[in-house]
Parts: structure tokens; C-alpha cells; sequence
């Protein structure tokens, strides 16, 4: 490695000389009152302790009973706020670091019994009630220790499916490797860590967007093993999660507290809109495909057929010689010059966002993503736009995910603007537009009518 030049070695040691005496001239103040607080505390129940001893000895067992009992509840209160906060600040810090402690409730129940066993050791002076208080306070040192044994060395996997839709159940793989050499791991549980439980929820947004809402148990993990879990999982809404990380904890070995070490896993998904057929999709569906077929029906100019008529078929190509021939209807058919394009526009502008309407966007948005999945399975032509996506003239397997993904993230957005996405559309010639829109009637240019089926939000 090359060597600094000597002006530079001579500058950066002046600049840690200079840091170490902005440390020792700007102490942590903060700690250094919570140390002084704690030990008076620790002095006043020292003393309350004493007290409480002669106190019983005059024959003055209430009074006696209320200052040993104070005298524990200050020696508590020092224990649980002052020393993990100093430890951190110490050579424990890496130890602790992001490790959360709370009592559960046979937690408390074992503490409450410590604090009678104290109060009656202390009254009684019994050395066999200071054994037995040994023996319990010995219990918790223990449950700690094991408990960071069981959480140390651990590796988190946790694999989705490349493509979510909401509403869709799907199987996720949670694994959990234990890396330690000699111990295994026992009773872990993996969930959720929401940072920020306050955050603001939109019309689109689910809950938390949490991805991981129910914990998951795994009683026992070997040595250099890994434990894999199927978890199934349901997104109810479309649009993006966000899991910040995981945390790993565990009750054992007596379950009187529970250790939390947090796992930074950031996960970010993308749940698209459902692709299940609505009653809606199913009553419009037909007259889509009939506006399809009339319009794309014809447009060539050689003669491919003549054949019987039916009811979609439009009167300007019945053949009246063929039919005064055969005494019934006949239409031409032609040869078609092009594939069939299709044009799926979303029109993502609201006259005014209150729940009914918003309501009805998140309909349209279903509708949209059920017309793109048709025309996928059928394999079509196709193009979709919107106000901020605009994708290129494909095979529908090349235009689905994409589209799919735009309808995902879009968002209402309060504009009647009359030169918007309809008007922009209207002076291109793409092919058949099918247009999903929330805008008046009146307001959809007159151009767009003869080459486009409209969809209405409202009609949903």
C-alpha cells in the first residue's frame, strides 16, 4: 500500500488529536446523569434496606415490610431503565446491540414472587430464604444467557414469488439457518418489524404494508441446519410493500422474558392488481369483443367468402344477389390486410377524490387488469397506456407484466384537463382503443368514438 505523503500523515493525525479532544472536552452528559441518578437510588435502597431491618427488630413490622418493599422497587427500577442503557455505552455495546428485552407474563409472576421471598428474607434474616432468592435470581442470569445463545449465529431466507396479484394466496419460503458449531436453537419465532406503526395510510395503501403479518414458529433448529417453513401469504390490495426487517426471538428456556434480535432484511414487493374475473368483466366482456370483431370484420378489400348471416354481422356487407339465390341472408367476407391490434387505454383522472369514487377507481383498475389478462390468454396484439406508461405494439406476453405493473402503482389524480390522455390518444391512429375512463361523456373527443369501445367508471 502506498504511503501518505508527510504533510497529509501530519494533517490527518492533527485531526484525531483534535477529535479525541472534542470527545474528552464534550462528555455524554445524558449517561453521566443516569449513572449519578442510579447511584443514589442504589444508595437510598442500601439504606431503606437497613432500615427496614432495624425497624422490625423495635417491633415495627408494617413500616419495616413498606421500606424493604420500596427498597426493591427503587433496585428494580435501576436494573431495568439505567443499567442496559450504561451498558450500551460500554463494551457491551456489541453484544446488545439491536436486542430488545420484555417480560412476559410469567415473567412478572416470578418477579412478584422474588420481590415476597426479598421482603421475607430481608424480615426474617433467614439464610435459607437468601438461598432460595440465589437460586431465583440466578434463574433469570441464566435465561439470558441461553436465551442469546439460542439467537446467536442465525441466517434468515425468505423467497416470494416473482409475480403477487392481490387477492391471490401464495405460498412463501421462510428458512432459517443455524450457524453455530455446537448448540442448536430452540423455540425461535420470526415476525414483523414495523418502525414506523404511525405511518399514514392512503386509499391504496393496506394497513402496515407490512409483507409478514403473522409470526412464524420454529420449535427446534440443529446444529449447521437449516429449517424452511411454507408460509401462506395474501395481499388484499395492489401496489407496493415494504418490509424493513424481521425479528428472531425467543421465550426460552423458562419463558420469563422474551429476546427480540432484529434482522435487517429490507424486502420490497410489488402486489399487482387482481386478475379474477369480476360480474362486471363477465357482462361487458361480450360487447367488447363484438365492437372488436365489427370493427377488425371487413377491413380488407379482397373477397375471402361468402357465408350465412348472423346477428353481428353488419347489413352494409350482405350480398343480395347470393341471398335472392339461396332465399336467405348472405354476407361477404373479406381477406384482412393487418393483425389485430388492440389499444388498452386507462384514463387514471377523477372529477373528485371522496370514497365513493375512489371506490370506483379501484373497480376500474380490476377491470383494466382482467381486460389485459384476456387478451394475454388469447394471445392478441396489444398496447396499454396511461397517464405516466406507455408500452409498444407486442404480442400481449410481452405487454402483460408490464401493464400489469403500470396499473399497480397508478394513482387518482383530481384533473378534468380536456386536452389530457383521451385527446392525445384521439390524434394517433393505433388501432381499436379500448378506453377506461371516470371523464363525462360529453368530454371524449368525437374522433375517438368510431375507433373505440368506451368504458365508464361510473357504469362499474
Amino acid at each position: 500500500m502506498a504511503s501518505l505523503p508527510p504533510a497529509t500523515t501530519g494533517r490527518l493525525w492533527r485531526d484525531a488529536l483534535a477529535l479525541a479532544r472534542f470527545r474528552v472536552t464534550h462528555p455524554d452528559w445524558a449517561a453521566w446523569r443516569r449513572f449519578l441518578l442510579a447511584l443514589f437510588a442504589l444508595s437510598l435502597a442500601f439504606f431503606l434496606a437497613l432500615f427496614s431491618a432495624v425497624l422490625n427488630r423495635t417491633g415495627r413490622h408494617g413500616l419495616g415490610m413498606s421500606c424493604a418493599a420500596l427498597s426493591l422497587i427503587l433496585t428494580g427500577i435501576v436494573a431495568v431503565k439505567v443499567v442496559p442503557y450504561l451498558a450500551r455505552r460500554t463494551a457491551l455495546e456489541r453484544w446488545m446491540i439491536k436486542i430488545e428485552y420484555e417480560f412476559t407474563r410469567e415473567g412478572a409472576v416470578y418477579l412478584m414472587i422474588i420481590a415476597v421471598i426479598v421482603v421475607a428474607a430481608l424480615n426474617t434474616g433467614n439464610n435459607l430464604l437468601f438461598i432460595i432468592l440465589a437460586s431465583l435470581l440466578a434463574g433469570i442470569l441464566v435465561s439470558g444467557i441461553l436465551s442469546h445463545v439460542v439467537l446467536s449465529d442465525l441466517e434468515l431466507e425468505f423467497a416470494l414469488p416473482e409475480h403477487i396479484f392481490a387477492g391471490k394466496p401464495l405460498i412463501s419460503r421462510l428458512a432459517l439457518g443455524n450457524l453455530k458449531w455446537f448448540s442448536p436453537s430452540f423455540s425461535v419465532t420470526v415476525k414483523s418489524l414495523d418502525r414506523d406503526p404511525g405511518r399514514r395510510k392512503t386509499a391504496l395503501q393496506h394497513a402496515t404494508r407490512r409483507i409478514l403479518e403473522e409470526p412464524v414458529y420454529i420449535p427446534y433448529i440443529p446444529r449447521r441446519s437449516s429449517v424452511t417453513q411454507h408460509v401462506e401469504l395474501t395481499f388484499h390490495r395492489r401496489g407496493r410493500y415494504t418490509q424493513e426487517g424481521f425479528g428472531v426471538s425467543t421465550k426460552f428456556p423458562f419463558g420469563f422474558l422474551r429476546k427480540t434480535r432484529e434482522v435487517p432484511a429490507r424486502h420490497e414487493i410489488l402486489v399487482l392488481p387482481s386478475v379474477q374475473p369480476t360480474e362486471e368483466f363477465y357482462e361487458i366482456l361480450p360487447l367488447v369483443s363484438g365492437e372488436v370483431e365489427s370493427f377488425y370484420k371487413g377491413r380488407g378489400h379482397d373477397l375471402y367468402a361468402i357465408r350465412d348471416y348472423q346477428e353481428t354481422d353488419s347489413a352494409r356487407h350482405v350480398d343480395w344477389k347470393a341471398t335472392a339465390k339461396a332465399a336467405a341472408l348472405k354476407v361477404r367476407e373479406f381477406t384482412r390486410e393487418d393483425e389485430r391490434r388492440l389499444v388498452l387505454v386507462f384514463d387514471s383522472r377523477i372529477a373528485k377524490a371522496d370514497d365513493k369514487t375512489l371506490e370506483k377507481f379501484e373497480k376500474a383498475v380490476s377491470f383494466c387488469a382482467c381486460l389485459a389478462w384476456h387478451f394475454y390468454e388469447i394471445d392478441a396484439q396489444m398496447q396499454f397506456l396511461s397517464e405516466d406508461f406507455e408500452s409498444v405494439m407486442a404480442p400481449a406476453h410481452e405487454v402483460i407484466y408490464p401493464a400489469l405493473e403500470a396499473l399497480a402503482l397508478v394513482e387518482a389524480k383530481e384533473s378534468l384537463d380536456p386536452q389530457g390522455l383521451l385527446s392525445r390518444i384521439a390524434s394517433a391512429e393505433r388501432g381499436f382503443h379500448i378506453v377506461l375512463t371516470s371523464q363525462p361523456r360529453g368530454s371524449v373527443p368525437t374522433s375517438l368514438w368510431g375507433s373505440s369501445y368506451m368504458v365508464f367508471t361510473d357504469s362499474l
